[in-house]
């Protein structure tokens, strides 16, 4: 892709969209262009289309989303699914407007059936019932991915689709309720090493099974997907829209927080509260079309879950 194109990253502070920037950087993408959700607010329409009108953008980076774990899905549903609708139709419809020549949208793993056959490859999406606890938040997730179908046979775009499994690492949110399971697990045993505390409790019987990956490595994977020649990415995925990001492999809960447990230097004892839901049993993604394109992840978890600390702890000084 020309390195002069400008590139619009949408939720640019956020986790994911900060490492896209940083990921662009140091690949030598300069001409960038960001606004915050005070400078414009992707839910309002008119507002979106102007800024595409001024910005005269190439290529679109769809980061921007609401998200948290499963106490802000239950609590928050109607705005999970709505705003996140709204956020998605605005942008990729004023992209087309605009004449935007390439858009990357970015889903989730929750867009698959709770209990899909695992690992989960792409043409499992709408075979089956989805996760409870997060259901309006996938539904918005996968009416992303069919616009960037829709808009690609019908006008003849260049909208590609990525779905990340469970991200983590610098920038994360830490949130003692609205926060994902990495990043409440440590701001838990963090908090629970200052004061002391002999025990901590977590959500669920921490036998369910979930993947996870370090948020660079999906920048990375987002540019290497961006890069394809448009051949090259479909035939990755013929019939397909959306290509799965991930590791390829998953632990449980409750190795998840022993290992947090460790990094963070937390000696208590690690109890479930087996009465709190699990959400889905498993999540685990078929990485094998991103790999055939070449791309591998390049950070453990254990060194991940490192620097995430780092950065938690970072982020308690500023």
């Amino acid at each position: 892709m020309p390195k002069n194109d400008r590139i619009f990253v949408a939720g640019h502070r956020g986790m994911v969209g900060s490492a896209i920037v940083r990921t662009l950087q140091a690949h030598g993408y300069a001409n960038l262009v960001t606004r915050t959700r005070g400078e414009l607010d992707f839910v309002q329409q008119a507002d979106v289309r102007t800024f595409f009108a001024k910005e005269r953008i190439d290529q679109v980076y769809m980061a921007a989303a609401k998200v948290g774990g499963i106490f802000a899905n239950n609590a928050y549903p109607a705005e999970f699914i709505y705003q996140n609708l709204m956020v998605e139709a605005n942008l990729i419809h004023e992209a087309w407007r605009a004449g935007v020549k390439r858009l990357l949208f970015l889903g989730s793993s929750c867009i698959y059936p709770r209990m899909a056959a695992q690992p989960m490859t792409e043409n499992m999406l709408m075979t089956g019932v989805l996760e409870p606890t997060n259901e309006p938040y996938a539904i918005a997730k996968i009416a992303g991915i069919k616009l960037c179908e829709s808009y690609n046979r019908q006008y003849g775009t260049d909208y590609r689709s990525v779905m990340p499994t469970n991200l983590y690492g610098p920038g994360d949110n830490y949130h003692s309720e609205n926060s994902h399971v990495i990043p409440g697990l440590i701001r838990r045993f963090h908090e629970a090493k200052q004061n002391a505390a002999p025990q901590v409790l977590i959500w669920g019987s921490g036998a369910q099974m979930r993947e996870f990956l370090y948020v660079d490595d999906m920048a990375e994977a987002c540019l290497h997907v961006m890069e394809l020649d448009p051949d090259t990415y479909a035939n990755a995925q013929p019939m397909l829209s959306h290509i799965n990001i991930g590791t390829g492999e998953d632990l449980s809960i409750r190795d998840l927080a022993k290992t947090i447990g460790e990094v963070v230097g937390y000696q208590g004892q690690i109890a479930f509260d087996s009465t709190k839901p699990d959400g889905a049993p498993r999540k685990l993604m078929d990485v094998r079309r991103m790999k055939s394109l070449g791309w591998r992840p390049q950070v453990a978890l254990h060194e991940g879950l490192a620097l995430a600390y780092a950065d938690f702890l970072a982020s308690m000084r500023r």
